[in-house]
């Protein structure tokens, strides 16, 4: 005979072993949305370089050609698309697991696994797009004969941040798209909306001195300054204070988010 022991709080403690054990799962959702992502389309890969190409394009017109912004002494197309890295996979994240778990509810359902593995897998595949796109980043460097910093080195950090700001908004969108299905006509306003006040068509220096800590309130400041310090270097120095602000709010946006998405874990197969 077989006896079944419940222990309060074992089920926690277990949860992020489980993560590991079904790491499996994991590939598959992150494969899976890859192959229907590109799969009987026209144009399949090259969609993630269109899209940024074009919006290249536009900002570098609007704001570059119209606007005059200063670009700091570097082509201002790559300043743009420079910017435009972070943000298209911050977006696209933020899109993608935001509706992880809606799509997924046969899955949910039906059988046990940490909830947490689906936005984290959509994560992984918008992060793939991401890598695509900076092939292109790399051509139009060699376009315009222009060498990156020797900050590069320090390229993988920002990744890594941009990585947590999405992952960390993507399970705050994930968990309330469940119990608020408007969400889903929230989320492309915030995305066109924070393409705006990001600084992805122009250089965040253009912020007046006194306003820079409370614009960096939006964690994707720190992120794109980051990514242009580390790419172009040159006039594009970081401002510190702004950075750690940025910074900061990124780890409270990933906590939380966390907090938020195991607090509400429970409920998903009930009310989805």
């Amino acid at each position: 005979m077989h006896e079944l022991i419940i222990e309060a709080g074992r089920t926690e403690r277990q949860y992020w072993r489980d993560l590991w054990k079904y790491r499996e799962l994991f590939y598959f959702l992150a494969w899976r949305d890859l192959l229907v992502r590109y799969k009987q389309t026209v144009v399949g890969v090259a969609w993630s370089l269109i899209r940024p190409f074009l919006t290249m394009i536009v900002l570098t017109v609007v704001f570059g050609k119209f606007g005059k912004m200063p670009s700091g002494g570097v082509p201002y197309a790559i300043l743009v698309f420079c910017g435009l890295l972070p943000w298209q996979f911050f977006s696209t994240a933020l899109s993608e697991s935001g509706n992880s778990l809606v799509t997924n509810a046969n899955l949910i359902t039906k059988v046990y696994f940490p909830r947490l593995v689906i936005p984290a897998s959509s994560v992984v595949t918008s992060f793939v797009d991401f890598v695509i796109s900076a092939a292109f980043l790399v051509l139009l460097m060699i376009w315009y004969h222009f060498a990156p910093s020797p900050n590069i080195l320090f390229l993988p950090l920002f990744v890594m941040l941009a990585f947590a700001a999405s992952l960390g908004v993507g399970m705050w969108i994930a968990a309330l798209m469940v119990e608020y299905r408007d969400f889903r006509f929230i989320v492309p306003f915030i995305v066109q909306f924070g393409l705006y006040i990001s600084p992805v068509g122009f250089s965040s220096n253009v912020v007046p001195e006194q306003w820079r800590p409370l614009y960096s309130l939006n964690p994707m400041v720190g992120v794109i300054d980051g990514f242009r310090w580390a790419i172009l270097g040159g006039e594009q120095a970081i401002y510190l204070p702004g950075m750690i602000v940025s910074v900061l709010g990124v780890v409270v946006l990933l906590l939380t988010g966390i907090r938020h998405f195991r607090n509400t874990e429970r409920t998903f197969a009930d009310v989805i």
